[in-house]
């Protein structure tokens, strides 16, 4: 299941993200990551998920971005919610290019996406809502 945030900068999207972080590692059974492009977050996601900053890794573009994901749940098996700050940052603003990681990111099984999208919701393209669900 892929679920977004979507707004334009300084909506919210981020301390909202933070709140559903934190509020899954109260939750999960298993393990929760967070990755971010740069390291904001560290004083705000609970030490109890996994924080990944993407620059560390050198993490540009949807492909790279679902490589990191796909290594994630090889690695663990345990991962049950995966979130992403700053998709747009992390990828392109091509949202065809979006729509293609978020289809591939869906056949994913057994867990939960959230990823922060800064756009509008009328900019977006209509099949996006098709893949995922608005938070």
């Amino acid at each position: 299941m892929i679920k977004l945030i979507i707004g334009r900068k300084g909506s919210g999207k981020t301390k909202k993200l933070v709140d559903l972080v934190n509020a899954a590692t109260a939750e999960s059974l298993g393990n929760v990551v967070c990755i971010e492009k740069g390291d904001t977050l560290t004083y705000s996601v609970t030490h109890k998920a996994r924080l990944i900053d993407a620059d560390t890794y050198g993490i540009s573009g949807y492909g790279e971005y679902y490589g990191m994901i796909s290594g994630i749940k090889s690695g663990n098996n345990d991962v049950t919610h995966i979130f992403g700050d700053a998709t747009l940052r992390i990828g392109t603003r091509n949202y065809d290019e979006l729509i293609a990681f978020l289809e591939r990111v869906s056949k994913i099984d057994d867990i939960e996406f959230l990823f922060t999208i800064s756009a509008d919701r009328d900019e977006l393209p209509k099949k996006l809502f098709d893949i995922a669900e608005i938070v």
